[in-house]
This record gives C-alpha cells, sequence and structure tokens, in this order.
C-alpha cells in the first residue's frame, strides 16, 4: 500500500520531523486555546485536547512505515516544549505515552491500514495514553463519577473528531495537492486506502 520499504529512510525521518515541527508550533498556540475554551465548562476543553494526538496520526498517514507515529509525537511535544509549553517538562512524558499508545495501534494493524477506522482508534489509543497520565498526575481522579463519564466522553469524541476523522482529511487534502510526491508516490490504490 505504497511502502516500498519498511525501513526509515532519512527522507522519512525528516519529513517527519517537519510535520512534527509544523504540529509543535500549533500545540504551543493550542494551549491557551484549550484554557480558553475551560471557561465554557462541561468539559468542553476536552472536545478539542484530541489535537495534541495529531502528529502521530498525520504523520503516519503521509510516510505510512512503523515507528513514525511514535517519533512525530515526540517530536512534536519536543518543539512544544522547547517554544515554552506552559506545561513544562510534562508535555515530553505525555508525547512519548500518546504516541506509544498510537503506534501500538497501528502495530496492530500491522502497519497496513490506513483509513478512518483505524486512525481514529490510534486517536483512541493516544487518548487512552493521556489518560493514564492524567490519573498517574492525580488530574482528574477526584471527578464525581457523572463528571468523569462527561469528561471522557468529551475527550474520546475531540480525539476520534480531530485526530482521527480530520487528519484523514488533511491527508487527502494533501495527498491531492501532489505535495507527498516527493517522499511517496501516491497510488490509486493509496488514495482508496483512505477512503475504507
Amino acid at each position: 500500500m505504497g511502502t516500498t520499504s519498511k525501513g526509515l529512510k532519512l527522507a522519512d525521518i525528516l519529513t517527519t520531523i517537519v510535520i512534527a515541527v509544523v504540529f509543535g508550533v500549533i500545540y504551543k498556540v493550542w494551549g491557551p486555546l484549550y484554557e480558553v475554551v475551560k471557561v465554557f465548562g462541561f468539559h468542553a476543553d476536552q472536545l478539542i485536547y484530541g489535537m495534541w494526538f495529531i502528529a502521530s496520526s498525520l504523520a503516519y498517514l503521509l510516510i505510512r512505515k512503523p515507528g513514525v507515529a511514535l517519533l512525530a509525537e515526540i517530536a512534536a511535544s519536543s518543539g512544544e516544549l522547547v517554544m515554552g509549553s506552559q506545561w513544562g517538562l510534562e508535555v515530553l512524558i505525555y508525547g512519548v505515552v500518546q504516541g506509544l499508545f498510537a503506534e501500538l495501534v497501528f502495530a496492530a494493524f500491522r502497519y497496513r491500514r490506513f483509513d478512518v477506522f483505524v486512525v481514529s482508534l490510534s486517536a483512541v489509543g493516544a487518548t487512552v495514553g493521556s489518560l493514564i497520565m492524567d490519573f498517574y498526575k492525580g488530574y482528574i481522579e477526584a471527578l464525581a463519577p457523572w463528571n468523569m463519564a462527561l469528561f471522557l466522553l468529551a475527550r474520546f469524541v475531540g480525539a476520534v473528531l480531530i485526530s482521527g476523522v480530520f487528519a484523514v482529511s488533511l491527508a487527502k487534502a494533501l495527498e491531492k495537492t501532489g505535495v507527498t510526491q516527493m517522499w511517496r508516490p501516491v497510488s490509486k490504490e493509496d488514495y482508496d486506502a483512505l477512503n475504507r
């Protein structure tokens, strides 16, 4: 499905880093937006939390090789950290865990599926990783059951919409422009894989 070798080439790594740097900047800008949305209550901020998982999804959709999702998420969180993340070093730890959980989903499908379902599952995986970190840090364990349910629903829905559906739409748009031809020639089969 568009991959000629399983190993990462220098072009794959550099492309992943460029994607990650772009999303590192977006992540940095997303932090203050996340805080503004909190004002609306009812965990509305969790509906946009999924943006912090999109680097892994998009890099995987474009490069389509093992390790890219993890690399992209680590690099993006590193970029956010270097630019002065409001959460400090913690952002890098979250990036590693979220990227690992996203990567595990792609590995479970043997890196052969590039559709909305699998990418949405990777967003769910990254969400699980973020929740593990949230529990570990003590951020959400005191929520009442009804409040926890609302929190979880909003985070999972936001992740699937942003890092699943939106990431696939963004990948399709980039495929149509031909920009991905520089590192991976796109075939009809590749484009069809995004439409499953």
